[in-house]
C-alpha cells in the first residue's frame, strides 16, 4: 500500500491510549509519520506551530472527547477559529469510548468532524478511514 497520510496528530490525555494508538499507525503501511499531544491546549499550540512552519502539518487528526480541561468539543470550537491555511486539508475524526447518541449526533452536526469511530484503533479501522477519506 502507499503512504497516503503524510502525518497524523493523535490527541487523548492518556499516555497509555496515545502509546498504543500510535504503535497501531505506524505499524499501518498507509501512513508515514505520527505524533501526540496529551490535551486540546497542546494540540492547538501544535497547530499553531505548523502556522510558523516549524512543524509538520497533519492530514488526520484523532481527537479523544473526554479530556480534562479542554474536552474535545472546545478543541473543536478552537480549531474552527485557527487560520484557514492550517485547517485547511485536515480530517477530524473523534475516537472515543462514549457510546453516548448524544456524542454522536453533535459529531455529525459539527463541520470540523469528518468521522466518528470506537477506541481502540486497529489495522482494519485505519483501512476503513483511508478507504473513506483518502
Amino acid at each position: 500500500m502507499n503512504i497516503l497520510v503524510d502525518c497524523v496528530l493523535l490527541i487523548d490525555d492518556d499516555k497509555a491510549t496515545n502509546f498504543f494508538n500510535k504503535r497501531v499507525v505506524i505499524k499501518h503501511e498507509g501512513f508515514r509519520e505520527v505524533n501526540t499531544v496529551q490535551s486540546g491546549m497542546a494540540a492547538l499550540e501544535y497547530l499553531i506551530c505548523v502556522g510558523n512552519d516549524k512543524a509538520t502539518k497533519p492530514n488526520l487528526i484523532f481527537l479523544d472527547i473526554n479530556m480534562p480541561a479542554m474536552n474535545g468539543w472546545e478543541f473543536l470550537t478552537e480549531f474552527s477559529k485557527l487560520d484557514n491555511k492550517i485547517t485547511e486539508d485536515i480530517k477530524v475524526i473523534l475516537l472515543s469510548t462514549s457510546s453516548n447518541p448524544d456524542d454522536v449526533k453533535a459529531s455529525s452536526k459539527n463541520h470540523s468532524v469528518d468521522d466518528f469511530i470506537n477506541k481502540p484503533l486497529s489495522l482494519d479501522l485505519l483501512d476503513n478511514v483511508l478507504e473513506n477519506h483518502f
